[in-house]
């Protein structure tokens, strides 16, 4: 039989930060060899990643553009506001204001590439108009744990524990209420949006709706690193560790002598939008200069040469970037702000974590490290150089850790990403009978 979905169209899009985009290259990749015609929507500032992917780009026309580089810029009251305020400025701006521009841009390329289904990140907020306006099968890809809401959960980003009684069900339940409320404003904006195309949607507000209403919502992970929910919704798929792309390379891996020397060696980053330095990277410099233990820290380009300069002790590493294919084998325990993606590719190496992240709902991902046993989260944005010591050497001395780690790592391995992803793609496409 020939491949009866050869040729057939697919868009995808995402809210144009690293973190939405870069989760979604190893699957875009994937499906285009497989034979579908690939195209991706989103930022100019995608462009040249997605020229060496080799997948055709529509740029954005109508949707203002507001992205992960110039976000700051854009929106300098994120500098000064305090955290829940700064948590509205980016519902509003980032995904609220943009939904309707995102779909005026859609529509106008579906009028020359009329897609036969549509795949985005899972908080892009132009998705119900796909679905109900264009008739076109949506799917999710959830890039964050898991935030559709449940009478077994608090609010994504209360960082809290599942319930297990009663009285903190009760109390969970009156958290909905009280958030909700606080952001009634934004939540009837996206409302309106929507009611002026005549789409009604369930979902108590943007990111529930996005989760309850795509045709299929499929989240990187497994259940061994979620919260256990009676009331799931029957779309939700789990799908293990959907990795970016990542390019055969000609050239000898990263490596550096040291690495052989130490079996105490720790990775630290903070991503590769967080500028502040502060946060994470110097206090674990400061922390473990002049140690026994290995430190390699990535800085995403911000501030290495004054870190170099600063700490040129021999058991430190600063570089830009390295391939964590490259360094993840070596590693004891990484640090991290908590971005999703950093986490998952930590776990499928085995290594334990410290977590220090409380914005963008990185707090969510530094939570449930901590309460399944992967590792600790310190609980704030800028942990003191005592804190991260004393967290990597309990992590070092207490093997449960490890432990906990390498069982979900085994669970986590059970899953064939892609194989899954293209087996719920297919069920989403209906056969070109011409074809069989």
């Amino acid at each position: 039989m020939k491949n009866q979905f050869k040729g057939k169209r697919i868009l995808i899009a995402n809210v144009p930060t690293d973190g939405h985009f870069n989760p979604l290259t190893g699957l875009a990749r994937y499906l285009h060899e497989t034979g579908y015609d690939v195209r991706w929507y989103t930022s100019k500032i995608f462009s040249d990643k997605l020229r060496r992917l080799g997948i055709l780009h529509y740029p954005f026309v109508t949707a203002k553009e507001l992205n992960g580089e110039n976000l700051v810029t854009e929106l300098p009251e994120l500098l000064t506001a305090p955290g829940h305020q700064k948590g509205k400025i980016y519902l509003k701006n980032l995904f609220i204001d943009r939904a309707t521009e995102y779909f005026a841009d859609i529509r106008e390329i579906y009028n020359t590439f009329p897609f036969d289904l549509f795949i985005a990140d899972s908080m892009f907020s132009g998705m119900p108009f796909v679905r109900y306006k264009l008739n076109v099968p949506v799917m999710a890809i959830g890039i964050v744990p898991l935030i559709e809401d449940s009478v077994d959960t608090a609010p994504a980003g209360r960082a809290l524990p599942p319930a297990n009684n009663k009285e903190t069900h009760v109390a969970y339940a009156e958290m909905y209420r009280q958030k909700y409320t606080g952001i009634k404003e934004l939540i009837n904006l996206y409302k309106a949006d929507l009611h002026r195309y005549n789409i009604t949607v369930t979902g108590s507000f943007i990111f529930d709706t996005l989760v309850k209403e795509a045709t299929i919502y499929l989240q990187i992970g497994v259940p061994g690193f979620e919260y256990t929910r009676s009331d799931i919704g029957k779309n939700i798929n789990y799908i293990g560790a959907l990795l970016p792309y990542a390019a055969p390379r000609q050239q000898h891996k990263w490596y550096d002598p040291r690495l052989k020397e130490s079996d105490k060696i720790v990775l630290v980053t903070q991503g590769t939008i967080e500028g502040d330095v502060s946060k994470i990277l110097e206090p674990t410099l400061f922390a473990f200069a002049g140690t026994d233990v290995l430190i390699v820290a990535t800085t995403g380009g911000n501030g290495t040469e004054q870190l170099r300069e600063k700490y040129k002790h021999e058991n430190i590493i600063i570089e830009d970037y390295i391939p964590f294919d490259d360094i993840m084998p070596y590693v004891a325990v990484f640090i991290t702000n908590g971005g999703y993606g950093g986490t998952i590719l930590s776990i499928k190496n085995g290594v334990p974590i410290v977590a220090a992240g409380i914005h963008e709902l990185k707090n969510e991902i530094c939570a449930r490290i901590d309460y399944f046993g992967l590792g600790i989260d310190l609980k704030t944005e800028k942990p003191s150089s005592d804190a991260i010591f004393a967290a990597v050497e309990r992590i070092m001395i207490d093997k449960n850790y490890k432990e906990r780690v390498i069982s979900l790592r085994d669970e986590m391995n059970q899953y064939d990403s892609l194989a899954l992803c293209s087996m719920y793609v297919e069920n989403l496409l209906p056969p070109d009978s011409s074809m069989m």
